[in-house]
């Protein structure tokens, strides 16, 4: 009974730990937003992982999915729970705030899957190239709609988000932030990994095998093609989320097309279609972003040479499209996701 729940129990004293060290300063704050960083990339990796990898299709522009989440929980979390020269006073009492932040959360994700549904609708008879340029236009869309808002900021960007996290720790002090970012993180692992082993999952891989095989097969690939991307979509709108809650600040040029490439080189580094590959890649790449940050700007040079390095000797990337059960199959007995 217990090795049923190896992961679980592991996974929550992880969780603990981390908080714990966390809430006694024992760790600093540089390693916790790197920490913290780490788990809005692993969702970034993961979630445009299942369209780029699982599904097969091209995607772009994420980071465009990333910015309307962010925006969203932003103006919701200011609005509901914090005092603000432009909205005024909160419609809820700050010290709600403590329940309703995953709410407010998961509400940038949803607003995220809309977009990604208007992207995805113009999307059923393009294929390959076309969904590329399709997505960096929408991430273009994105950015500049919202740098064109004076109302939110514009292109100043928006900020007051640190307000809302000070009303939870008045309330309870803890590193909140450190916990939401490790609960939706594992959430979001979790999810697509019962999303992808499940039958309508399935049809996720007969798509990126063979369209049209699948539509032979009375696969509706219309119907699995906007789920998907939706949730994709959706979670990457979390993650923008938390990457703004984190900062305390949030500005549309953070989401540009160097953002989306970001998640994109992660993607191909972990392999394919492999969920462990874009846990562990985008463990990797938070941790080189930090090593290579004294090169400055010149780490965009190193990071983009190391991808054509990886693309020569392993173009499958580190895992290829296998998950870590399949490499250690004795991994197969401690988890159950029926």
């Amino acid at each position: 009974m217990l090795r049923k729940y190896t992961v679980q129990l592991i996974l929550v004293t992880l969780g603990g730990i981390i908080t714990y060290l966390a809430y006694e300063e024992l760790i600093g704050l540089y390693t916790l937003s790197v920490l913290m960083f780490m788990g809005v990339n692993i969702i970034m990796s993961t979630s445009l992982n299942l369209v780029n990898g699982n599904m097969g299709e091209f995607s772009c522009g994420h980071a465009g999915f990333m910015c309307v989440g962010a925006y969203v929980s932003s103006l919701l979390g200011v609005l509901l729970f914090s005092k603000d020269k432009i909205f005024g006073p909160p419609l809820l009492n700050p010290d709600l705030a403590i329940y309703f932040f995953p709410l407010v959360i998961i509400a940038g994700g949803i607003a995220a899957a809309f977009a990604g549904l208007l992207v995805a609708l113009p999307s059923y008879k393009t294929r390959g190239d076309y969904l590329a340029i399709i997505t960096i236009a929408a991430n273009y869309i994105i950015i500049s709609s919202i740098e064109n808002l004076n109302v939110i900021g514009g292109s100043r960007g928006f900020m007051g988000m640190k307000k809302v996290i000070n009303a939870m720790e008045d309330i309870i002090y803890l590193p909140w932030m450190v916990i939401w970012v490790f609960v939706f993180t594992v959430a979001t692992v979790w999810a697509l990994r019962r999303y992808t082993s499940s039958t309508f999952g399935k049809g996720v891989a007969a798509i990126c095998q063979d369209e049209v095989a699948a539509e032979i097969m009375s696969v509706n690939t219309n119907k699995i093609k906007t789920i998907t991307f939706m949730l994709s979509s959706g979670l990457a709108g979390i993650a923008g989320g938390l990457f703004a809650y984190i900062i305390g600040y949030v500005n549309p040029g953070s989401f540009n097309i160097l953002k989306s490439t970001e998640a994109l080189v992660m993607v191909y580094l972990g392999g394919m279609g492999s969920l462990s590959g874009a846990v562990l890649s985008a463990i990797l790449f938070t941790v080189l972003l930090e090593l290579l940050r004294p090169l400055q700007i010149i780490k965009w040079v190193v990071i983009p040479l190391l991808l054509i390095v990886l693309m020569q000797f392993r173009p499958e990337g580190i895992m290829g499209n296998r998950e870590l059960s399949d490499i250690f199959p004795r991994l197969k007995r401690f988890y159950k996701f029926k």
